[in-house]
């Protein structure tokens, strides 16, 4: 299966766009922002959790990441409610599951064979650090080679410098609407922008983004 596979390209996915897909387990369904393989595959998602729902257990066989967008997560190590960040390094398994119900966005098989941290942060408790620019705050959530993942919050009418991403840049918008000379993009929007691309984001309402960069393909 191939979604959004040209990693040279720029990848947009808004609210509406997709539809929810079920997985091989019921009550579990996704919508694939990009998808590479079966269904073992090097994978962006929104997964939902109805109410009571599990899956299986497994391993991870490239890593693992996720961010918890609503409803409590939980697998035998613990419950994780909305802004919990965790990764699980390849190799890891558990057995996830939702008592509540959940939706999460998460990312599969894209971790450097060399990256072994275990990581859980609450983000919601979590102190956020000046910006590069006023209006902005950052919190950092992992560092590895020159992958780099941080919440960052807009407050309105901030606009950020011109910048090129050298290893690409992938944003996911948690709250309000964030912006570029491209357009809007609400809450619940997905963006993949490639090595090298550049661009002058802002936003006129303020929004919370998850952003990662330098972890795309440069050739």
């Amino acid at each position: 299966m191939q979604i959004n596979a040209n990693f040279s390209e720029r990848a947009v996915v808004r609210p509406g766009d997709l539809d929810w897909v079920p997985s091989p387990m019921a009550g579990v369904e996704r919508q694939m922002l990009d998808r590479v393989g079966g269904e073992v595959a090097r994978a962006t998602s929104i997964v939902r959790y109805a109410a009571k729902s599990d899956f299986s257990p497994h391993e991870h066989g490239g890593g693992e990441e996720f961010l918890v967008l609503d409803g409590v997560f939980s697998d035998e190590h613990g419950d994780y409610p909305p802004g919990t960040y965790v990764r699980n390094p390849i190799g890891s398994r558990h057995t996830p599951f939702s008592a509540e119900g959940c939706t999460i966005f998460v990312k599969l098989h894209q971790f450097d064979p060399a990256d072994r941290e275990q990581k859980v942060c609450r983000t919601a408790q979590a102190e956020f650090l000046p910006g590069l620019v006023s209006g902005l705050s950052v919190l950092p959530l992992h560092s590895h080679g020159t992958e780099n993942v941080a919440l960052v919050r807009w407050e309105p009418g901030t606009t950020f410098n011109r910048h090129r991403h050298w290893g690409g840049e992938e944003i996911f918008v948690l709250e309000g609407t964030f912006q570029d000379e491209g357009g809007a993009y609400p809450t619940g929007s997905w963006l993949r922008s490639p090595h090298l691309s550049e661009h002058t984001p802002y936003s006129e309402e303020g929004c919370l983004i998850y952003v990662k960069t330098g972890h795309l393909p440069i050739a």
